[in-house]
């Protein structure tokens, strides 16, 4: 099986750069891990024994986030490295004020994965919710770095669980400890035989509610809103953003903010063809310069698409009832930055493996919907009850803590 996953890492990496032809995306991927080594070798100096955060993109930096500052403000001498293997979360934390290098990951082959350990050396590895690299813990675990899962999750249709997992089962040996988000996780690798377990919880709840508390002002937006009620639809699809189109008609007294999950000219422009009089947030600001009376604007505009990545988090706070896109793809995004800002929050029906919108559910603070009609009731619910919020936002502030335990334990 061994040889079977390294045949299948080396056809990867032929056919990414082949992609990376006509792909964007992939062409950022590939050309990120160009001399990714001589990168590393001229930033990181291994006597220095640094700590390695892996993520694989955004969502996972903004989990792992509180355990690496929570580290650094410790011991604000230690040193930090973090990779990434996605290009959606390299190209936006490129610049982290905290890492002493930030590199894409080098493909997890065993010449990589050796010399990558060789030349950083690290104290420790870190990896945030399921990362799992074959060759990275082989080597690891041979150099005995210690090697920490934390916000891990797993459910019982993984292939470590299964009768043909026993190579998979086996890679999970390197790993010195298991932070896990629930008991259904901790069972599940201790019936396998792993006893280097806690349910921590997930670091997640720690992020988005410092996120609050230290939340930036978005004067443009606030402007833009003005008295009205609004709707922030974060991380939208296509599905999505055709759902919205009635519920914004059959609610004029509403503005919605719209931030979808993909930025790029050609979405953007289909949002603007579903929303003709919509604004762009990049000429929102040229807008009010240029218009005598700014109170036109305010008024006459019920749509803004944010045409740019990393407002999200900050716009909830504006917003009194929050939807979520992707649950009509491979499922919904992050739910808890808008719960924790004390919105209810609507979303589509691909949402079973997401234990927090789950529980938001179950505690009426969120609402899945399979289509337009069901849409408007579950918004039509929310206006109605505007104590959902705060239940939403009370369930995030009674998860926190997994930072502490994790930090705890390994520091």
């Amino acid at each position: 099986m061994y040889w079977l996953y390294n045949i299948s890492i080396l056809i990867y990496g032929l056919l990414i750069n082949i992609v990376a032809i006509f792909n964007s995306k992939a062409k950022l991927f590939v050309a990120g891990r160009k001399d990714i080594f001589s990168q590393i070798k001229s930033k990181i100096n291994s006597s220095q024994r640094p700590v390695w955060f892996h993520f694989a993109s955004l969502g996972e930096f903004e989990q792992g986030r509180p355990v690496l500052e929570k580290l650094k403000s410790i011991d604000p001498q230690q040193k930090i490295i973090v990779t990434f293997f996605s290009p959606s979360g390299y190209e936006i934390r490129k610049n982290y004020a905290l890492a002493d290098g930030i590199f894409y990951l080098p493909l997890d082959t065993y010449h990589h994965a050796k010399k990558f350990i060789e030349l950083v050396n690290p104290r420790m590895a870190i990896f945030t919710k399921y990362e799992f690299w074959p060759n990275y813990f082989k080597v690891l675990a041979k150099e005995q770095i210690p090697l920490y899962i934390i916000s891990g999750i797993f459910r019982k249709n993984q292939i470590f669980f299964k009768w043909y997992g026993g190579f998979y089962k086996n890679v999970l040996n390197a790993v010195h400890y298991f932070f896990v988000q629930n008991n259904e996780s901790l069972d599940l690798l201790k019936g396998i035989g792993f006893e280097n377990v806690d349910v921590s919880g997930d670091t997640r709840f720690d992020r988005v509610f410092e996120n609050v508390q230290a939340a930036r002002g978005l004067p443009l937006i606030a402007s833009f809103c003005g008295s009205n009620s609004i709707l922030v639809a974060g991380s939208t699809w296509p599905a999505d953003e055709k759902l919205l189109v009635d519920l914004a008609v059959k609610n004029p007294s509403w503005k919605l903010i719209i931030a979808p999950h993909e930025v790029h000219a050609s979405h953007i422009n289909e949002i603007e063809q579903l929303f003709p009089s919509a604004i762009r947030f990049s000429k929102l600001g040229q807008l009010f310069e240029n218009k005598k009376d700014k109170k036109d604007i305010v008024s006459n505009a019920q749509i803004l698409i944010i045409d740019n990545i990393g407002m999200l988090s900050s716009l909830y706070q504006y917003g009194k009832i929050a939807y979520i896109g992707g649950g009509f793809g491979a499922g919904i995004h992050n739910t808890l930055e808008a719960a924790a800002f004390g919105l209810p929050i609507i979303f589509g029906p691909n949402y079973e493996k997401f234990q927090e919108a789950k529980d938001l559910i179950e505690i009426d603070a969120a609402k899945s919907i399979n289509g337009a009609e069901e849409l408007i009731r579950a918004f039509d619910y929310f206006n109605r009850h505007h104590d959902k919020g705060a239940i939403a936002s009370s369930y995030v502030s009674n998860k926190k803590g997994a930072t502490a335990t994790i930090v705890a334990k390994i520091s």
